[in-house]
C-alpha cells in the first residue's frame, strides 16, 4: 500500500471522489494528500476531506505559477490556513514561480514579488508546525531552499523535483524530500534522481489530473497512479516492491504526521 503525496481532488477531474477513492484504493493506494491553489480550490479541498476523512488529508495552498492570483487571493489563503490549521498535514502547494517567467518582460519583478509571497505563506507553515509541500523546480528551487532555511520550516518537500544535482544534494543535506511522479516511468532524468537520492528521501506522487505520456498516455491521470510509481522506484532500486512501497508510506506518514490506519 502506498500514499498519494500530492494530488489535485480538488479538480472537476474528480468530481465522482467516491469512485475516484475506490479506484485508488484498488490500485494499493491507502490515501492522498490533497493540495490546494488558491482560495476556492483549497475550500473544496477542505470539503473532500469532510466527506471522506479516513483516505483524504488536506494542505492549503497558494500556486505560484498561477500568475491572476492577486495579493487579496494571497491574504484570503492565509486566513484559510489560520482557521483550519488544525485540521491541515501541510502547506501546499505553494512555491516559487518559474515557468510564467519565460518571455516575461518583468521576470525579476515577478520572482521578487513571489519571494515576498513565499516568505509568508512559510511562515504560516513555522507558526503552526506544518510542513510545506513545495512547486520550485529547476532555477526556483534553490531559491525555495534559502526561503525554507530563513522561514525555519523544518519539514518540506519538493514535489515534481527537477535541480540540478548539486542543488538536490543542499536539500536532502537540509533533510528536505523530493518527490517523483509517473515521469519516472519513462524519462531518464526522473529515473537517474531516483537511483542516486536515498530511499528515505523520495516521496511518490500523481500530480493528478496532470496528464502524462508513455504508457500512460491511454489512461486518466489519478492517485491510482501512485502505486505505479512505486512500482518503478523499487525497479531502479533494485528492491522488492512491498518493501519499497512501506518505506515510501513510512517517508510521507513521518513528513505529514499521518496516522497508518
Amino acid at each position: 500500500m502506498i500514499v498519494d503525496s500530492h494530488c489535485h481532488l480538488h479538480d472537476a477531474a474528480f468530481s465522482d471522489l467516491r469512485a475516484t477513492l475506490s479506484r485508488a484504493l484498488e490500485a494499493d493506494v491507502w490515501g492522498v494528500v490533497a493540495v490546494g491553489c488558491d482560495p476556492p480550490s483549497n475550500a473544496r479541498t477542505l470539503e473532500a476531506v469532510s466527506a471522506n476523512g479516513k483516505a483524504v488529508w488536506p494542505a492549503l495552498g497558494f500556486h505560484p505559477e498561477w500568475d491572476h492570483l492577486t495579493d487579496e487571493d494571497l491574504a484570503r489563503v492565509e486566513e484559510q490556513v489560520i482557521a483550519n490549521h488544525s485540521r491541515l498535514v501541510a502547506l501546499g502547494e505553494v512555491g516559487l514561480p518559474w515557468y510564467t517567467l519565460d518571455g516575461a518582460a518583468d521576470a525579476a519583478s515577478l520572482m521578487v514579488r513571489g519571494r515576498e509571497r513565499l516568505g509568508r505563506l512559510l511562515a504560516l507553515a513555522t507558526r503552526f508546525d506544518l510542513p510545506a509541500v513545495l512547486h520550485a523546480p529547476h532555477g526556483a528551487a534553490m531559491g525555495a531552499l534559502e526561503a525554507l532555511r530563513a522561514a525555519g520550516v523544518e519539514r518540506a518537500v519538493f514535489h515534481w523535483h527537477k535541480a540540478p544535482r548539486e542543488v538536490t544534494r543542499a536539500i536532502l543535506d537540509a533533510g528536505y524530500l523530493v518527490s517523483v511522479t509517473p515521469e519516472v516511468v519513462y524519462r531518464q532524468r526522473d529515473r537517474e534522481l531516483v537511483e542516486w537520492v536515498p530511499l528515505d528521501s523520495l516521496l511518490v506522487e500523481s500530480d493528478g489530473p496532470w496528464p502524462y505520456g508513455g504508457e500512460f498516455e491511454t489512461i486518466a491521470s489519478g492517485p491510482w497512479l501512485a502505486s505505479r510509481v512505486a512500482e518503478e522506484v523499487a525497479k531502479i532500486k533494485r528492491m522488492p516492491v512491498e518493501d519499497t512501497m512501506y518505506r515510501l508510506s513510512v517517508n510521507a506518514c513521518k513528513l505529514f504526521d499521518l496516522i497508518w490506519a
